[in-house]
């Protein structure tokens, strides 16, 4: 089993983190905030609320240990490059970081970072690619704002063989399908009588927490 430390439970960090355990990983979490690790204390092996700039702190939670870590705290370059620091002192071999502009990238990369992404430049770079080349899963969880992003996933097997008008999914749900992808086709033009197939993929546009919601059903 690999085992990761994801430190920064920001949207990022959280759906990272959660997403790695439901994936059968072993997953550490950090953050400073405590209210932010309590939100996701359930859902990852350990969540603990702590100061990832203190180095004696993180070699006590054994984040050397891990095979992967990852710094999701990229909107604060502050914080980020001394985390950096820390985890290249501490030997980790695998850091990966989130930045937020090409100049935070190049400097993490500088102290060590094994893998730098700014997530808003990869998400469009990675769409564009999969439209043209009509790749099997269609596009990747973008963020459109603070609140809201776009996300792929299959149909919910008690969705399959009904209309989304039988389903209310925009009033029950609060996320609204705005492509439905069967096969390498995907249909755009989307009504109360459009059917849901069991093999097919929805295309949906919501909240962040009502994604996630929909993801579990």
């Amino acid at each position: 089993m690999k085992s990761f430390a994801v430190i920064g439970l920001g949207r990022f960090g959280s759906r990272l983190a959660t997403s790695l355990y439901e994936g059968g990983a072993d997953v550490l979490a950090i953050d400073i905030h405590e209210s932010c690790v309590d939100k996701i204390g359930d859902s990852v092996t350990q969540a603990v609320a702590a100061d990832a700039c203190d180095i004696a702190l993180l070699r006590k939670l054994g984040v050397d240990k891990c095979d992967y870590v990852i710094v999701a705290v990229g909107s604060n370059l502050g914080s980020s490059t001394l985390v950096t620091m820390n985890l290249s002192e501490l030997g980790v071999e695998n850091i990966i970081c989130k930045a937020s502009s090409l100049t935070h990238k190049m400097i993490l990369e500088r102290l060590g970072a094994k893998r730098v992404f700014i997530p808003e430049h990869e998400f469009a770079d990675r769409l564009a690619l999969n439209l043209i080349k009509s790749d099997k899963r269609f596009m990747d969880y973008i963020e459109l704002s603070e609140e809201y992003g776009i996300d792929e996933m299959p149909v919910p097997a008690s969705w399959a063989g009904k209309k989304i008008g039988e389903l209310s999914v925009r009033p029950k749900y609060k996320v609204t399908v705005i492509g439905i992808r069967r096969g390498t086709e995907v249909e755009v033009d989307i009504t109360s009588d459009s059917r849901l197939d069991e093999d097919s993929v929805l295309i949906l546009l919501g909240s962040y927490d009502a994604l996630r919601k929909v993801s579990k059903l």
